[in-house]
């Protein structure tokens, strides 16, 4: 994990901490959308989606640039590839956790004692409802 910065994964988990944010980075890594068609998706105003654009921009999971009067935004698939390989090392760390909790439960379970074998329920209570033999 030392080879993402922490600040830019801090950055990146804020910017996705955001249901709305999450949807405008879906749209935008379909392609190229202007500011104001993305924001036509939601019930805010276009300053809402500018300031929710701009917190994915800051994150560096997004690009805008200028044509014209509009903004347009994309997708920058290596950040979110980058996003997506500390999510897969965080992963694999608590797969080892996992794992090792598995055997040394399995270990202590092999340790135990092995239990009494009792009867079957069905002739436990058969011997319990049958009458006292009389010798």
């Amino acid at each position: 994990m030392g080879t993402i910065d922490e600040e830019r994964a801090d950055a990146w988990f804020h910017a996705l901490s955001d249901r709305t944010r999450r949807d405008i980075l879906r749209r935008v890594m379909r392609g190229e959308q202007s500011v104001s068609s993305l924001a036509r998706n939601y019930s805010m105003s276009l300053t809402a989606v500018q300031k929710h654009v701009v917190t994915l921009e800051r994150a560096g999971l997004i690009t805008r640039r200028r044509n014209g009067r509009e903004t347009l935004a994309s997708g920058e698939a290596g950040a979110v590839r980058s996003a997506a390989r500390l999510l897969a090392e965080l992963e694999d760390v608590w797969r080892e956790r996992i794992a090792r909790i598995d055997d040394l439960l399995g270990a202590e379970a092999a340790s135990l004692p092995a239990a009494p074998q009792h009867p079957p329920a069905a002739q436990h209570r058969a011997a319990a409802s049958s009458p006292p033999r009389k010798d």
